[in-house]
């Protein structure tokens, strides 16, 4: 491990190499996608590589699946799993009941079918994606291409009525075009500043036409890792109600995790 990393790089990978600690051989494994879940990726195959492990890795996004191949992980789709033991995956939010935002990365519906395909989901974060409520992320929204601007247009429509601080919505983009999901679907940005009744905002949502699915994910993650910058970790489990704490040290090592960006 690299001593020359950011403090919240050193966060994500202290929160990434705890999480490992859920995963064992024979397992069938939900790999996330975003910059914390690329360092579980790498961890994950460094344990594949040195310790003989032997999982099954469901990708949530075309970039995950070709990094755990290239770390030596064996990639099997949802299909062929039928069902995982858990999933990993960060989260751009959490609050203090384990709800959150996700989507950053523009990967929310596969991260939440296979996280809602597992026997439990963990999610792994540094501490800055603590909040008290959910809403100062933007919360993506995955819709078909057909229609969009109307689309668009009803969600805004519908957030009026509902217990949010703002309403603007845009489009994502890639350069100059819209973003693409894996799905060939776009992505709307929610800038609601504060959701004040999450649960009711996602199904209120998935029932607009042309919603694909919602970036909040309620009731889905049984416990979260929280990485620290000077390698402290603390996990908290929902379900136990317990909170647990460990601390990695940073070694000068080779330079498995040097290339991981978001």
């Amino acid at each position: 491990m690299p001593t020359d990393l950011s403090p919240i790089d050193k966060a994500k990978y202290a929160a990434a190499r705890r999480a490992t600690g859920y995963v064992e051989s024979g397992m069938r494994v939900g790999l996330g996608t975003g910059s914390t879940a690329a360092w579980l990726v790498r961890c994950l195959g460094e344990m594949v590589r040195d310790e003989g492990l032997r999982i099954k890795g469901v990708p949530t996004s075309a970039r995950t699946a070709q990094l755990a191949r290239d770390v030596g992980i064996e990639v099997i789709s949802l299909d062929e799993a039928k069902w995982l033991d858990v999933t990993i995956d960060g989260a751009d939010e959490f609050d203090a009941n384990l709800n959150l935002i996700k989507g950053g990365g523009g990967a929310l519906l596969q991260e939440k079918i296979v996280a809602t395909a597992s026997d439990q989901m963990v999610v792994i974060a540094d501490i800055s994606k603590q909040v008290e409520t959910l809403g100062a992320f933007p919360l993506p929204v995955e819709v078909i291409p057909f229609g969009w601007q109307t689309t668009k247009t009803l969600i805004e429509e519908t957030l009026i009525g509902l217990d949010v601080l703002g309403r603007s919505t845009t489009l994502r983009m890639n350069g100059e075009r819209a973003y693409v999901t894996d799905e060939g679907n776009h992505i709307l940005d929610l800038h609601l500043n504060r959701i004040g009744n999450a649960r009711q905002l996602s199904l209120v949502l998935n029932q607009i036409p042309g919603v694909v699915e919602n970036g909040l994910f309620i009731d889905i993650c049984d416990a979260v890792v929280i990485g620290f910058g000077d390698g402290r970790v603390e996990l908290r489990d929902i379900h136990k109600g317990s909170v647990e704490e460990s601390r990695f040290d940073f070694f000068e090592a080779d330079n498995l995790f040097t290339d991981i960006s978001e």
